[in-house]
């Protein structure tokens, strides 16, 4: 099953059953208007959903797609590639954090950014990364839930661009803190899927499928997502030791990212900043400036597309009304 959401003028916008090219599309209907409520309810909504003829919907227009949650309950991302963790510790100069559970923090899930939509940021000096990852979505989640027990509280699975404010990120980490200003809203390629739609590309709670990341036209990076230190039933599990998880919570793998970088590149520029520190001393790649794209779209083992494609311009921020 491949979903989306349109455009209606509403919060949560209308959901549609997409057909398998991604081109055409059905309303969902009364009954399911959107996202949010097919998951509340999704025992009822994946069967009914399941029935409908996508291949004779209508031309599906893109511009209108919105992120498939344009907002949710809850949103927590995850740090489970251990190569991006280490480049991460010579980016920022830190020391090895001891801890044998999964790195997550809890951001801003009030708005999601479609997958076309310009992204607004208030000023370049802030270090603005990209930073491509997977992530999924699931039902209601009981406290206490095993990591075995998560695979089937698994429903859909997204592609994201969760955007990242560099020289930001240091200053709040030394708090002890969670993330605030580093952390915006994230971007959300058009199309949620679930995990049958991915074939083999869904390996023990993991997306193995690489993710191409394009910087102003020029591959930035190829990386695949097998390579998760924690699978995502790992990551619902721990999210839900001492918490029961609400139906439409979001949980990211954090940036995707392979042991062979030298080969594969990056998924985001704080790596390649790392890694330029490692062969010279310093790093010689900017951040992102207003007027910059940034294109990411995983593919399979058949060349599909089955998440489609996040393309973006970072803007300036248009200053504030006065009234």
């Amino acid at each position: 099953m491949r979903l989306a959401t349109r455009d209606n003028g509403s919060p949560d916008g209308e959901l549609v059953v997409v057909s398998e090219d991604g081109t055409r599309g059905v309303p969902a209907g009364p009954n399911w208007p959107c996202l949010r409520i097919a998951l509340e309810n999704w025992d009822e909504a994946s069967v009914d959903l399941a029935g409908f003829d996508a291949e004779k919907g209508e031309p599906l227009h893109m511009p209108s797609v919105r992120a498939p949650l344009p907002r949710a309950w809850q949103w927590l991302d995850g740090s489970a590639f251990q190569t991006h963790a280490d480049l991460m510790q010579v980016a920022f100069n830190t020391d090895p954090i001891e801890n044998d559970m999964p790195l997550m923090y809890q951001g801003m899930s009030d708005r999601f950014y479609g997958p076309f939509d310009d992204v607004p940021f208030p000023d370049e000096t802030m270090g603005i990364d990209f930073e491509g990852e997977f992530g999924v979505i699931v039902d209601a989640v009981p406290m206490g839930t095993t990591a075995a027990e998560a695979l089937q509280h698994i429903k859909l699975i997204v592609q994201i661009n969760d955007w990242s404010l560099r020289a930001i990120a240091p200053v709040e980490m030394k708090t002890g803190f969670g993330w605030i200003v580093a952390k915006p809203a994230c971007s959300v390629a058009p199309f949620a899927v679930s995990p049958d739609e991915l074939g083999e590309g869904w390996q023990d709670g993991r997306v193995c499928l690489d993710l191409a990341v394009d910087w102003n036209g020029e591959r930035f990076g190829n990386a695949n997502g097998r390579e998760m230190a924690f699978g995502f039933h790992q990551l619902v599990a721990h999210a839900a030791r001492s918490r029961d998880l609400a139906a439409g919570t979001i949980i990211g793998s954090g940036t995707v990212a392979n042991a062979n970088y030298g080969t594969v590149g990056s998924s985001c520029i704080s790596e390649r900043r790392a890694i330029e520190i490692i062969a010279g001393g310093k790093p010689d790649t900017g951040f992102m400036k207003f007027g910059d794209t940034v294109r990411m779209e995983a593919r399979d083992a058949q060349g599909r597309s089955p998440f489609g494609l996040i393309e973006q311009t970072v803007v300036q921020r248009a200053p504030p009304g006065r009234g």
